[in-house]
């Protein structure tokens, strides 16, 4: 995908089954105790896309969106 415009965000049909294991600790830094839960999927793609770029062409991207404009001006920064 060229931009965020056209990109299907994956949605819980995407994912594996996952076994899910509730421990049962308070968290002293919360006035309810609770603890979230619900971050970790959000960070693993972005991370992917990123490697995967970097694998592809040999350029850390450190920002979104990866579009083919700004992944050309990180291969020729001197030229921007």
């Amino acid at each position: 995908n060229s931009s965020l415009l056209d990109y299907r965000m994956p949605t819980a049909l995407d994912l594996p089954m996952i076994d899910c294991i509730l421990v049962e600790k308070e968290n002293p830094g919360h006035p309810y105790g609770v603890r979230g839960v619900g971050e970790v999927p959000i960070i693993p793609p972005l991370a992917a896309v990123a490697n995967a770029i970097k694998d592809a062409v040999g350029v850390r991207m450190n920002h979104l969106p990866a579009s083919p404009g700004v992944i050309l001006d990180e291969l020729h920064p001197d030229e921007g």
